[in-house]
């Protein structure tokens, strides 16, 4: 009941932000709120239904156009780095410059179960209100044309598994974005340089992991160049992508970390995947992800989990077989 009730609270915080988004982050051809109360209970209707899906939208998001950038320092062999590339001056932000003004209320990204290769209505409205706030971040991918896939993954403390997710990357030809934390990165700093050189993202997850709604813009600042300034310094590179820890966010903290030129990152695709002592197997993995997809989806994993290496390799073939492909976050 609790989790239902939150459901709900989350479903009337993202309409009601909607609503009151302001006039000047509006694109003058923004679509707007319709004044009836449909999309909203469909929202709530969705929330209580996690098998609803459905899709309105075929809005164009706020950044449409705009490509975020990877950064590499020139590739020298220089063995100031583990990469071999050239370190990177460390970027500075001035917070004066932030926008103000937009709600700091904590959301939790909820994003529901996609089915008959449509995204669920809650992923369709958090990305539309998003666009309608001319904040740039990604849920799903509502421009796509074809069955494209952004397969993205939350690293965690090594156990191995990593490496096995990385090989079948490479045997598939596909890229992928890995968010991480400061010292989840600094303990294993070989394999971090070989998300980079076999051309993979490495986003930015933070240093500490703590939940961006509750912070200040100078201590926002913290978390995301201390993440950052390292891995400038020490790998010669920087990618211009944040994933929120924990999907905890507000429209402030987005807002912030777009002032920062970092595109953030959510998903439309997951399932339970992060908790080592409960994993049901690779052919639940397999048919959990396969079950889900839809075109645009990001698709959020956890390079820890022994299912997700091992039913990768299948859930890649079958989704080509399906006639999607899959993209970089930077393509």
């Amino acid at each position: 009941m609790l989790k239902k009730a939150l459901s709900i609270c989350f479903a009337l915080l993202l309409f009601s932000l909607s609503a009151c988004s302001t006039q000047n982050r509006r694109s003058p051809s923004a679509t707007t709120m319709p004044e009836s109360t449909s999309d909203a209970q469909d929202l709530i209707t969705g929330l209580n239904n996690e098998e609803t899906a459905h899709s309105k939208s075929t809005e164009t998001p706020a950044s449409a156009g705009s490509i975020r950038k990877v950064f590499y320092g020139k590739n020298t062999g220089t063995d100031r780095t583990y990469t071999g590339y050239e370190p990177l001056e460390p970027a500075t932000f001035d917070v004066s410059t932030f926008p103000t003004g937009l709600s700091t209320e904590t959301v939790e990204h909820s994003f529901g179960v996609a089915k008959d290769e449509a995204p669920h209505t809650i992923s369709v409205t958090a990305q539309r209100i998003f666009n309608e706030n001319r904040l740039d971040a990604i849920v799903y991918d509502n421009r796509a044309t074809q069955k494209t896939l952004y397969l993205t993954f939350d690293c965690g403390y090594d156990n191995g598994q990593t490496e096995k997710i990385l090989d079948t990357l490479r045997e598939k030809d596909v890229k992928a974005a890995f968010f991480c934390t400061l010292p989840e990165m600094q303990s294993v700093p070989e394999l971090t340089a070989r998300m980079i050189k076999e051309g993979h993202i490495v986003g930015n997850h933070s240093v500490t992991h703590p939940d961006f709604s509750t912070l200040s813009h100078e201590q926002m600042v913290e978390e995301v160049k201390g993440f950052d300034d390292w891995l400038r310094e020490h790998f010669g590179y920087s990618a211009q992508f944040f994933r929120f820890p924990m999907g905890k966010f507000s429209l402030d903290a987005v807002a912030a970390l777009n002032a920062m030129h970092y595109r953030c990152v959510f998903w439309s695709l997951a399932y339970f995947d992060w908790d080592l002592d409960n994993q049901p197997g690779e052919e639940q993995a397999y048919e959990t992800v396969i079950s889900r997809l839809h075109p645009g989806a990001v698709i959020l994993l956890h390079s820890v989990s022994p299912d997700n290496a091992a039913a990768l390799p299948r859930i890649i073939d079958t989704a080509r077989e399906m006639g999607y492909q899959f993209k970089a976050l930077n393509e």
